[in-house]
């Protein structure tokens, strides 16, 4: 569920949200640095928790190929809808769209869209508008397979000599409803092994890569640890 303040926000920006979220920019360079370093490959099974307007799914669907899957779960039809459009608009046919609040999200309905779990699992710059942004991670890890590739994507406050468009980041996260104390990328660096680390744009964007445990308990349970960020 998104927070109470950004949810009608989130809906009713669907048709104008790529042009006003300052995606390229700012924002693109977090997705493309999650996504190489994920590494998709063909044939593979893609979870993308949060997808919006579906501005990940070129990328995905080109990495997978003809015999994968990019799986978009959002919340708000008004961005499912622009992501399907664009979906037909560029020919991307292993993307399916399922409307689904993440932390509500149906791991057997999501595992059945995708024809089996996720190989991957990406979350770009939407955990930090969820109400509840562990137990929407703790849902998408169960779709996942043992060992699956996991990435969060998300933003901080910038900082150094990037404080100067402090006020401009506010604004562009507020645009969404992001909450940019909230951190979700420390469920990756406490759950996840050989993590990857990454700040963009003075810190203000924040990419973790990681790999998921081969025990399946292990993946799920380790989304709940409060242990603080390295």
């Amino acid at each position: 569920m998104l927070r109470d303040v950004a949810r009608e926000r989130y809906s009713s920006g669907a048709r104008l949200y790529d042009a006003l979220s300052a995606e390229w920019p700012v924002y693109r360079v977090g997705r493309t640095t999650a996504i190489e370093r994920l590494d998709p490959r063909p044939g593979e099974r893609v979870l993308d928790l949060g997808c919006g307007t579906g501005l990940n799914h070129s990328l995905l669907d080109a990495a997978v190929g003809p015999d994968g899957a990019v799986l978009g779960v959002d919340r708000s039809a008004a961005m499912l809808e622009v992501a399907r459009r664009r979906a037909e608009r560029r020919g991307l046919r292993t993307v399916r769209l399922l409307e689904s609040d993440a932390t509500a999200l149906d791991v057997d309905a999501a595992r059945s869209a995708l024809g089996g779990p996720a190989d991957v699992v990406i979350a770009t710059y939407t955990l930090s508008i969820m109400s509840d942004p562990v137990e929407a991670w703790r849902r998408a890890l169960a779709v996942a397979r043992p060992g699956a590739r996991v990435a969060i994507v998300d933003m901080k406050e910038p900082h150094g000599s990037a404080r100067l468009v402090a006020p401009l980041a506010r604004a562009f996260a507020g645009f969404g409803g992001a909450d940019l104390d909230v951190q979700p990328w420390r469920m990756i660096e406490t759950g996840a092994r050989g993590v990857s680390a990454r700040g963009l744009r003075g810190g203000h964007i924040q990419v973790r890569v990681g790999t998921l445990p081969e025990a399946p308990s292990a993946a799920a349970d380790a989304a709940t640890s409060e242990e603080p960020a390295a």
